[in-house]
């Protein structure tokens, strides 16, 4: 009994867990990669779990009242793994030691940079989210089709995380906008 407790993740990590397989599992459809012309490569697809990441603390950063420390402490527990999910597959993709410490710290930043950036144009009635996205997720060159298509995903997609408690987000339970070409 005592060292099942011992061993058992503490109530966010575990809950963390749920919520970056979901994310990640959404940050894969190949819609974005396909359809949108997302550069499907490393790069790419950490452009597109760092979007997925910023969708849901942004969602996590609204919790107020009685949940907001537990939400607090969810969102931080998904920060920490992300990275440390990022620290794993550097290392796993043969950086060297010292080389995964400073890659870690400048994908940390960067990260911390499009946050910033996301919610500004999610504040944005005008182009800022589609500019935010071209410079971020396609490098300067995105399609503007594709552009808009991917700022009403992240649009949506606000919205429905919105429509979620914390108890269904910490379950892992996460509600994107539909990731196909009919309904972004």
């Amino acid at each position: 009994m005592i060292l099942s407790s011992l061993f058992r993740k503490r109530a966010p990590e575990a809950a963390a867990d749920a919520v970056y397989g979901a994310l990640v599992r959404q940050a894969r459809a190949p819609w974005f990669y396909r359809d949108l012309g997302v550069p499907d490569t490393v790069e790419g697809r950490f452009e597109m779990i760092a979007l997925h990441g910023f969708l849901v603390l942004h969602r996590i950063k609204a919790v107020k009242g009685a949940d907001g420390p537990r939400a607090e402490a969810l969102g931080q527990a998904i920060f920490d793994l992300m990275f440390a999910d990022m620290d794993r597959n550097l290392r796993e993709m043969g950086t060297g030691d010292l080389g995964v410490a400073k890659r870690v710290k400048a994908l940390a930043k960067g990260f911390l940079g499009r946050i910033a950036a996301y919610e500004d144009g999610l504040g944005d009635t005008g182009g800022r989210l589609a500019e935010a996205l071209n410079r971020n997720v396609f490098a300067g060159a995105g399609d503007p089709v594709a552009l808009e298509a991917l700022a009403d995903y992240v649009r949506g997609s606000v919205r429905r995380l919105a429509a979620r408690s914390i108890d269904e987000i910490a379950e892992g339970r996460l509600d994107f906008a539909a990731a196909d070409p009919v309904s972004p």
